[in-house]
């Protein structure tokens, strides 16, 4: 085909969309489905109509091709795991008596049954539920989902293209189940499951699939040779079947590398390559390669990760260069738009000079419609389009709102000493052992405890001006009170004030610095039900005043015993915000990390001897290509630093970071040089700190034992025996006993018995340890 005829049947398209509905419809009936005040049929009903809802919704915007199949009731991952067969022998007898409950027990675990793991989609947020795999693992196609939903997208008349997780990234993300060796490699295990994704793409055709895309972003990392080729024969196989439909490999988040002429030269009809600054690279790298002469090239050339608005005549510019590079060229969003949120034109309190910027799932769907008309039509059919764009770009390229000389200023003064506490460790212990006097095996928490629904209305009092700033405030009050108390009867050594005041713990600091912008109805999910509302980061950061020193002044006012002042580091700051794409990411941290270094400086003045800043994203952020990921880390732990490293030497430095694969940073979390790290272990099995020992990590670490992201409450022994494993690795005088996250979405109840446990489990090993 011709450019010119790739042009003219050019085609707009997207690879997922959000889930929650405009007002979390998703949230609330999952949520009311657990809690029993809704129904498994309501909840079916309520998933189906929000499904509905965006297929019309794409299609009226213009899109040729909406996707099916992506649609979650809480893990796409999850899904891949039920359609393939792979149930953990434990959730098993669940599944089978109940579907839906059984998913949900996998997810969330049950008293008798943990669940699955949880970590980070690659270099996002979102967080996916770990495939646990093993020799013995027996693979069945169950497609019922990817089919039904199919079915309710054909019976509106659409065009529908199912999305599936693709075979090599299932495996790639899978692990070891327990009791299965820790070298075992879930790839080998191939062969067994590519019969079972050539019987649900049989099926898909069956029911009127005409393109399926399998997503594999795992191709955008670095792969080895063995794991290439591993790729071929999946996709020479599945693109050998006669009973399929044709097949759009997708790729995302990065450039493609060594893995493009792999699939090129394979017999599938189609590959979506990200075309953003993300995948810079993926162009030049087509070229090279001779392009795709006859399949389908799917081009992301608008950002499905970042909230800006596109600019349209340079991705018009690239379109223009992929026209002679595939036998077709179709325009959709880099990525899924899973990862924004819905729709900007809701935002009523953002400043509209700055809305005119910002481009959320449905603005960006209306991009790739323009531009897929674009190419077809030529530019001249989009000339007023064009004209807007330009205008909001230069708009938001001049605006004082992006730049403030004394910031610039400041982060330009900094030289290497700042960054550096001037002590050396074991001086800082030693002092800070004098200064806190805690036992062997200290008890703590993360930071925040259960935000209950009096605190949420009590917020959303405040906001429609039903109650004042004192009654609030008060209200405040009374809840720290009621944690510090609990945490002084339930024995934990050090306390925290429970962040009543924080909606997020991102939002909440956000809100106090310039230039951030908080959003009212931009929410993205971060798994399951939790969603979040990451702000925008528009312009240079600072800090006009105090953002916690009063709360945690108070808190401490309560109790002798040490209250940890509690702040989000700047890498978490970035990480979980919608970040400037006009400077590098490290200046953007470092500016953070000034306003960050002022609190804590005031926090310590107010009399707080124990400060956390937590990093929770620093291995979220871990570029995906080896060879990008020296500076990105060397900036990274330099603004952790720049915030914490002029704090006297009695001063204890803690850092917290969850849900990741930690030996991939484990040099990086020595470089933090914090005085105490606690991590993510109860789900991983305390992995995390034979990592740490593996390394020789020389300082004190809180490996959790409590899973907070499941209902279930771990016995006094299940504890202690996690406590045991961690102490095979830390020597007891470094070893810390907390939970793996934060409490804020737990209720209190089991946030009483979990927290009592784990004291009880600290006191029994403390105990064993003095015998011994």
């Amino acid at each position: 085909m011709t450019a010119t005829s790739a042009a003219a049947a050019a085609r707009a398209t997207v690879y997922g969309y959000p889930r929650q509905g405009p007002d979390r419809e998703l949230k609330k009936a999952v949520e009311g489905y657990w809690k029993g005040r809704v129904g498994a049929g309501a909840l079916r009903e309520t998933a189906a109509g929000l499904r509905r809802d965006t297929w019309r919704q794409l299609a009226d915007a213009g899109l040729d091709e909406v996707p099916t199949g992506d649609f979650s009731l809480y893990d796409h991952v999850l899904d891949t795991t039920v359609m393939v067969g792979a149930i953990p022998e434990r959730h098993r007898a669940a599944v089978a008596a109940d579907p839906l409950d059984g998913c949900f027990a996998m997810a969330r675990g049950t008293q008798d049954a943990a669940p699955l793991e949880m970590t980070k989609w690659f270099d996002t947020n979102y967080h996916y539920l770990v495939p646990e795999l093993g020799p013995g693992t027996v693979f069945a196609a169950d497609p019922a989902k990817q089919l039904g939903e199919l079915a309710e997208a054909r019976a509106m008349g659409l065009a529908a293209r199912p999305v599936l997780v693709g075979p090599v990234t299932y495996l790639l993300l899978a692990k070891p189940a327990p009791g299965v060796p820790a070298d075992f490699d879930p790839l080998t295990l191939l062969d067994r499951l590519l019969p079972v994704y050539a019987q649900v793409l049989a099926d898909l055709r069956a029911a009127g699939a005409r393109w399926v895309q399998l997503d594999e972003p795992a191709l955008v990392q670095d792969r080895t040779a063995g794991e290439l080729a591993a790729t071929e024969r999946a996709y020479r196989e599945l693109g050998g079947l006669t009973d399929r439909p044709e097949l759009l490999v997708a790729t995302y988040f990065g450039r493609l590398g060594e893995a493009l002429p792999v699939l090129a030269r394979t017999p599938v009809e189609g590959l979506a390559l990200d075309f953003t600054e993300a995948g810079a690279g993926n162009l030049a790298d087509l070229a090279a390669a001779g392009g795709l002469p006859g399949k389908r090239l799917v081009a992301g050339v608008v950002d499905g990760r970042n909230i800006w608005v596109n600019d349209l005549e340079k991705s018009l510019a690239t379109l223009g260069t992929l026209l002679g590079l595939a036998d077709r060229v179709d325009v959709a969003a880099s990525c899924s738009l899973l990862h924004v949120p819905l729709d900007a034109a809701v935002e009523h309190g953002i400043d509209p000079q700055i809305l005119r910027w910002l481009a959320f799932a449905r603005q960006k769907t209306g991009e790739v419609v323009t531009l897929a008309h674009a190419l077809s039509a030529g530019a001249g059919a989009i000339a007023g389009e064009l004209a807007a764009n330009r205008a909001a770009l230069a708009s938001r390229a001049g605006s004082p709102i992006t730049f403030d000389p004394a910031v610039r200023a400041r982060a330009a003064a900094i030289t290497a000493a700042g960054t550096h506490r001037p002590q050396p460790y074991a001086e800082r212990a030693a002092a800070q052992r004098a200064q806190l006097a805690l036992p062997l095996l200290p008890t703590t928490t993360i930071g925040s405890f259960p935000q209950t629904g009096d605190l949420r209305a009590a917020r959303a009092d405040l906001r429609a001006g039903r109650i004042g700033a004192g009654e609030y405030e008060e209200r405040i009050r009374a809840e720290i009170r009621e944690v510090i108390a609990f945490q002084e009867k339930a024995g934990l050594d050090v306390l925290v004030h429970g962040e009543p005041e924080r909606n997020d713990m991102v939002q909440y600091f956000a809100e106090q610095l310039t230039g951030f912008l908080a959003t009212r109805h931009g929410w993205v999910q971060s798994y399951g039900t939790r969603y979040v509302r990451p702000p925008i980061l528009a312009g240079d950061v600072s800090r006009p005043g105090p953002m916690t020193v009063r709360w945690t002044a108070y808190a401490q006012s309560l109790t002798r015993r040490p209250v940890k002042g509690m702040l989000t580091g700047p890498v978490t700051m970035l990480a979980w915000s919608f970040v400037r794409d006009d400077q590098p990411l490290g200046d953007t941290a470092r500016q953070v990390a000034l306003a960050l270094r002022d609190e804590v400086a005031d926090l310590e003045a107010a009399g707080t001897s124990v400060i956390q800043v937590d990093e929770p994203a620093l291995r979220e952020t871990l570029p995906l290509r080896a060879a990008d990921r020296p500076a990105y880390l060397a900036w990274a732990t330099e603004a952790f630093r720049l915030a914490t490293g002029r704090v006297r030497p009695d001063t204890q430095v803690h850092t917290h970071m969850c849900y990741a694969e930690f030996g991939d940073i484990v040099q990086a979390i020595d470089d933090l040089d914090a005085d105490v790290i606690s991590l993510e272990a109860a789900r991983s099995h305390m992995q995390v700190a034979h990592e740490l020992a593996a390394h020789g990590y020389p300082r004190e670490a809180g490996p959790g034992v409590y899973d907070i992201h499941s209902p279930r409450v771990p016995s006094r022994d299940e504890a202690a025996a996690l406590l045991r494993t961690g102490l095979t690795a830390i020597p007891a005088e470094r070893l810390w006993v907390n939970p793996d996250c934060g409490l804020k979405t737990r209720g209190w109840p089991e946030t009483r018995s979990s927290l009592e446990n784990l004291v009880a489990a600290a006191r029994t090993v403390r105990g064993e340890l003095g015998r011994a």
